[in-house]
């Protein structure tokens, strides 16, 4: 018998439980708030987003040395800290009733990485005062003195922002002095000295057009009328942390609602789906859930396309989004998301995709800096001709209108005859940007949970790839009747992926072997395209974790460049490579449905205990 593989626990923030499940909804009976933990106190752009909700509680398990004036060092112990304050659990035998109200504390601290959000990670000595003392569980409420966001050592920030700058720019300079040795070359080796330029040519665009990128302001007064739709298939880890984030929007009530879609589920979502609807509905009368809120399951597994579809048919508003069931939604992400389509011309927005599971291993930080560039960088640049290629699956939003007028060739599309069963999410931006705009949001952010094992990534990317190819196939189809340049860029970042392989084998095994020559140039360009990855995300984001962005670039040259090839000759395949021990995903639907007699979906409104 095989080893077990040993588990993998993700790394992750955990939020707080709270009493109310909708803490950021606007209450329309106005007996509250409805957004006690926001921190508007600065209109500060530097600031990072999450600071607007910089009161949002979250689980940690903190060892925290506090001492009073000049008194001794307390070790007392933290189970709740957000970027503002914490909750002390004191020491047994130390005396609470020494301390009062507004007393001032001197804190002592350090947060791993993954307890807050990025950039949080550090040693801490702050000041603080107490805000409320809880003698019956031996606890007291503290404040920061500055929010933890505001503690980074702005010094060295700097330092690392004009380091990173500078070497961005180094990097810069250098490709396009190599071009140019390639422009003087050319004559002798066209192709390859062609291909170079071109690739170099894209690369450049990307980064130019992405910097160039901005987001569309936020007008209080357009909020549409958005339903969510979320697929879902055995799911029951994340199902309701994505349902919660969901419906705990800054948004008006009466213009948000939901749609949970159950893909024939085997593990126990359905329960889950079921129990936290009814904790929603038990929230209270004002918020109107049980109106809002519908739930449909399919009785076998038919795929996230069709989950979608039964979305899509029972919405009611002007515009949908969609949201995969293992993403959370930042508490402004749907007010955010919702803004380029105040032009009428716009018919879809993608938003920003970060990684949830950033700091579990190697792998995940790895795709955390490779999520940030996908999306800040290169859909960004895609934005800027409004012709975003791909709306992907863990937030995106449509116009309704747009979606039905191409709604069922999208839902039976075929490719060589047979039936597409992945890259739903791709296709059906095809079918939308081929007449309309689509654009990019910076500002709707979702997180996501990302594979953890390298089996489950590569296999990730390969159906990512085949769609990516099949799609773009499709897209080359028509994209040449839009903007001239955004469609000069399209075929270029169609044809260079493509023959990267080809290319990469002539210079480091061809020219080695018959010349023997040492890849010196060519090894320094993949370095460049590294460097500039990572020096990207140290600039946009302040991250600590740019260094794997050289990272990525190497494991992409080691292992998913090669999965390029594979995707040529198999890109009509429909196997998701998951389950079904080589059969095809339609094989495997085919059998369900001869197992299944009855009518296949059921659609249910689980009432309130």
């Amino acid at each position: 018998m095989g080893r077990k593989k040993k588990e993998i626990i993700d790394v992750m923030m955990t939020e707080a439980r709270d009493r109310r499940l909708m803490n950021h909804v606007p209450d329309p009976t106005r007996q509250r708030s409805g957004s006690d933990r926001r921190d508007n106190k600065e209109n500060d752009r530097s600031k990072p987003q999450f600071a607007r909700y910089a009161g949002q509680r979250y689980v940690v398990d903190l060892d925290v040395l506090f001492s009073v004036g000049k008194g001794k060092p307390v070790k007392a112990h933290c189970g709740n800290l957000s970027q503002t304050g914490m909750m002390l659990d004191l020491p047994e035998d130390y005396d609470i009733n020494t301390l009062e109200k507004d007393e001032r504390l001197k804190l002592n601290f350090k947060l791993r990485p993954g307890v807050l959000q990025e950039g949080a990670e550090k040693h801490y000595r702050i000041g603080s005062k107490v805000v409320r003392i809880l003698p019956a569980t031996h606890q007291v409420a503290i404040q920061f003195d500055k929010a933890l966001y505001q503690e980074r050592a702005k010094v060295e920030d700097q330092v690392l922002f004009t380091v990173a700058v500078t070497f961005l720019f180094i990097c810069t300079l250098v490709i396009m002095l190599m071009r140019v040795e390639s422009i003087n070359n050319f004559a002798e080796q066209a192709l390859l000295y062609g291909y170079s330029i071109l690739a170099a040519a894209f690369l450049l665009s990307r980064y130019l057009f992405g910097m160039l990128y901005r987001v569309v302001d936020v007008d209080p007064d357009y909020t549409p009328g958005v339903t969510i739709i979320i697929p879902c298939f055995n799911e029951e880890t994340w199902i309701r942390r994505t349902i919660l984030s969901c419906v705990d929007q800054d948004y008006p009530v009466d213009k948000l609602e939901f749609i949970i879609v159950d893909d024939g589920s085997s593990d126990n979502s359905v329960q889950v789906i079921t129990d936290t609807i009814n904790d929603l509905c038990r929230e209270g009368k004002r918020f109107h859930m049980e109106d809002r809120i519908r739930f449909f399951q399919q009785r076998y597994n038919q795929g996230k396309r069709e989950a979608m579809g039964l979305g899509i048919r029972n919405a009611r508003t002007e515009l949908i989004a969609f949201v995969d069931s293992d993403s959370f939604l930042e508490p402004d992400a749907i007010r955010n998301l919702v803004q380029p389509l105040k032009d009428p011309k716009t018919g879809g927005v993608a938003g920003r995709t970060d990684v949830a599971n950033t700091y579990t291993n190697h792998l995940t930080k790895m795709q955390s800096v490779r999520y940030y560039i996908s999306f800040r960088i290169m859909k960004a640049a895609e934005a800027t001709f409004d012709s975003v290629m791909c709306l992907s699956g863990p937030l995106s939003c449509y116009r309704l209108s747009y979606v039905q007028e191409v709604f069922e060739p999208w839902l039976h599309q075929k490719f060589l005859g047979q039936k597409a069963t992945f890259g739903d999410d791709r296709s059906l931006t095809n079918f939308i940007v081929k007449k309309y705009r689509t654009y990019y949001q910076d500002t709707a952010i979702c997180s996501t949970i990302v594979p953890n094992r390298h089996k489950q990534f590569l296999k990730q990317q390969m159906r990512w790839k085949r769609s990516w190819l099949r799609e773009s196939l499709k897209a080359g189809a028509f994209i040449w009747k839009k903007e001239p340049m955004m469609s000069f860029f399209f075929y270029l970042g169609l044809l260079v992926p493509l023959i990267a392989p080809l290319i990469v084998l002539y210079n480091l095994v061809y020219i080695p072997v018959t010349h023997h020559v040492f890849p010196t140039t060519f090894l320094l360009g993949l370095l460049l395209m590294a460097l500039m990855m990572s020096f990207t995300q140290l600039i946009l984001k302040k991250s600590r974790l740019w260094i794997y962005g050289i990272v990525f670039c190497l494991y992409y040259e080691l292992l998913l460049l090669w999965q390029m090839p594979w995707a040529w000759f198999t890109f009509w395949v429909s196997n998701w490579g998951t389950r079904g021990k080589g059969k095809t995903r339609q094989t495997i639907l085919e059998e369900q449905r001869e197992k299944e007699q009855q009518n296949p979906v059921v659609a249910e409104q689980p009432q309130t205990a």
